[in-house]
């Protein structure tokens, strides 16, 4: 899945973003680059958090920001990695907590399949704690592929 993200140079490695809404905006660059998406795509992802709280968060330091399958302006089924070097917290959730997160797995869907198969993939990868570490330590598409190799082939 990482040598996937580097081949498609679907991946972005930035200091910071000044807020979580320009953190997922910047997580869907490098799909909205190449058409998998529409510049639209990120301001829905930016309104379901707005509406839903920071559902996102999906465990410490990690961000899978979506929509909803089928939304308007995704074109392809992807995934998009995005690595800030600062964290970015996220408004209180229901139980009053701050979630930060680092690591940004942004997914986009209009194939069903292919969709549930990416959410498969994604949950093997957050539940080894060596790859999340090894992540938040990346900082080139190199990194990317050396993890990629070590703990996933």
């Amino acid at each position: 899945m990482l040598r996937e993200f580097v081949e498609k140079k679907h991946y972005k490695f930035a200091e910071a973003a000044s807020d979580w809404r320009e953190a997922i905006r910047m997580s869907c660059e490098s799909i909205e680059a190449d058409g998998t998406v529409e510049t639209n795509y990120k301001e829905e992802i930016v309104r379901c958090v707005e509406t839903y709280g920071p559902y996102i968060v999906l465990i410490p330091n990690v961000a899978m920001p979506h929509s909803s399958e089928g939304a308007v302006g995704v074109n392809k089924t992807a995934i998009a990695f995005m690595h800030l070097e600062k964290p970015v917290a996220f408004e209180k959730d229901e139980e009053g907590e701050i979630k930060e997160a680092q690591l940004f797995f942004t997914v986009a869907s209009c194939d069903p399949q292919q969709h549930i198969d990416n959410i498969q993939k994604l949950a093997e990868l957050f539940n080894n704690d060596e790859v999340i570490e090894a992540l938040a330590d990346a900082h080139t598409p190199e990194d990317l592929i050396a993890i990629q190799e070590k703990f996933l082939d």
